[in-house]
């Protein structure tokens, strides 16, 4: 297959979710598992930032990205979705992933994904971490697809984790009140990892408080981090 090929046949793997609904949303991260153990888990060899939230987690993540770059590391940004080419999701350093690298990818691993039926969201995470670990990036920014608990990102033990803000998205998947989905985006979480908290509400700051305690994770909330400068 050629690269438009290799990319129109893994849009042919988009989740069922994206026309049946809610009723196809995987509940756990086995398929995920599975396939980073397949790819020897490249997770594992990446120092990563792990970003969620609702809005601005996508600037966020460019932003973390872009100020590693100019304090000389190389750096691996994974983003969602992407605007023109696929390619877009995955760069280091601005450039984004070969054709070439996509192509060979698909192709090697194509049997193996079809006979375990992985979605495009899973090929693509596992792509973007056997790049940065093939490229030995310094660093990737990783920045979350949907929700966070649940996300194929979530495999992931980052240096340090980041929700951005919570609102009310894909309610039909994380719920529809703003607790239930702060309890998502809380996922990220991981035991002994800071937690950086962008905007919070008197919803969902119990519920990272309550995350943190459980994992001994140090929490910030960045807006009581931030002082107020007037003009003189």
């Amino acid at each position: 297959m050629n690269y438009q090929e290799t990319v129109n046949w893994l849009f042919n793997q988009l989740p069922m979710y994206q026309t049946q609904g809610a009723s196809a949303y995987k509940p756990n991260l086995d398929n995920t598992i599975l396939l980073a153990n397949y790819l020897n888990n490249p997770e594992k060899k990446l120092k990563t930032i792990h970003v969620a939230g609702t809005n601005g987690k996508g600037s966020t993540s460019s932003l973390l990205a872009s100020v590693l770059q100019e304090a000389g590391y190389k750096v691996g940004l994974y983003t969602s979705p992407h605007l023109k080419d696929y390619r877009e999701r995955i760069k280091i350093n601005g450039e984004e992933i070969t054709e070439e690298f996509v192509i060979d990818f698909v192709s090697r691993h194509k049997t193996f994904f079809e006979s375990h039926q992985l979605s495009f969201f899973e090929m693509t995470v596992g792509l973007a971490f056997d790049y940065f670990v093939k490229e030995k990036v310094d660093i990737a920014i990783i920045e979350v697809g949907m929700g966070g608990r649940l996300d194929s990102t979530n495999i992931i033990t980052p240096l340090i984790s980041v929700i951005t803000n919570i609102g009310l998205d894909h309610t039909q998947f994380l719920g529809n009140t703003l607790e239930s989905i702060a309890f998502e985006k809380a996922g990220i979480i991981k035991p002994n990892i800071p937690i950086v908290i962008g905007e919070y509400t008197n919803e969902t700051k119990p519920v990272f408080i309550k995350k943190t305690l459980e994992t001994n994770s140090e929490i910030y909330f960045a807006s009581d981090l931030i002082e107020e400068v007037y003009p003189t």
